[in-house]
């Protein structure tokens, strides 16, 4: 039901991460290996989700560290329609 609003597969996959676990902090390649996606694509829709204020990004080094805005203004209801659209599928291995 999720495809139907959100039409990119990588973001709709990383949106599903970030709201099903508000509390996960992961860098670029690391939410490549779990997502199974390309990491510039994923790069790209990051940025995005900075700009749109839902992820925040934190320096670690030279590595950017992305983590669930908790004062996002809509996160409950996200986090809800992200559930509510994942009921009823057949659990993957890969999440999204």
């Amino acid at each position: 039901m999720l495809e139907i609003f959100v039409t990119s597969r990588v973001r709709r996959k990383i949106l599903v991460v970030f709201a099903k676990y508000p509390d996960f902090r992961t860098h670029v390649r690391g939410l490549a290996k779990l997502i199974k996606e390309d990491p510039g694509n994923i790069q790209r829709e990051l940025e995005r989700m900075v700009a749109g204020n839902f992820l925040t990004v934190t320096k670690r080094g030279k590595t950017k560290v992305y983590q669930t805005n908790k004062q996002f203004p809509i996160l409950k209801e996200l986090q809800s329609i992200v559930i509510k659209s994942q009921k009823g599928k057949k659990p993957s291995k890969t999440i999204g």
